[in-house]
């Protein structure tokens, strides 16, 4: 049991963390704070409507949790994932060796970016929270 301490240990923190997110709604101005940039400038950044899709994550409602952040719920299935794959290596009793090459974290870097020029864009109005 001790081989999936770390991985359960994490499981346990984010579903936490859905739980507050999922009990305290985030549409509900008060709770939250603002965001910085959307505060100063007026444009989203990559995690704007994060916690409002959580929040849908947690009540079961896809399309609106896709609505507020569809790149937060990808994120959301990739953690599943390599969470999935961390606890049967666990099991196993093989550590967990994610190491992409660089060309992989500059696609996501690029990703995010082109994800956030996007949604701040007219045509992009559908990626907005």
């Amino acid at each position: 049991m001790a081989r999936v301490g770390a991985p359960l240990g994490v499981l346990a923190a984010v579903a936490g963390a859905f739980a507050y997110v999922g009990t305290v709604d985030p549409n509900q101005p008060g709770h939250y704070p603002v965001c910085p940039l959307l505060w100063a400038t007026g444009l989203y950044c990559p995690g704007c409507g994060g916690l409002r899709s959580a929040h849908a994550v947690a009540h079961g409602d896809l399309g609106a949790a896709l609505g507020a952040n569809a790149l937060a719920v990808a994120g959301y299935g990739l953690f599943a994932m390599l969470w999935t794959l961390w606890l049967v290596r666990s099991l196993r009793g093989r550590p967990l060796a994610v190491a992409p090459p660089a060309v992989v974290w500059w696609a996501l870097g690029g990703l995010v970016a082109l994800f956030t020029v996007v949604r701040n864009l007219p045509f992009g109005a559908a990626l907005a929270p």
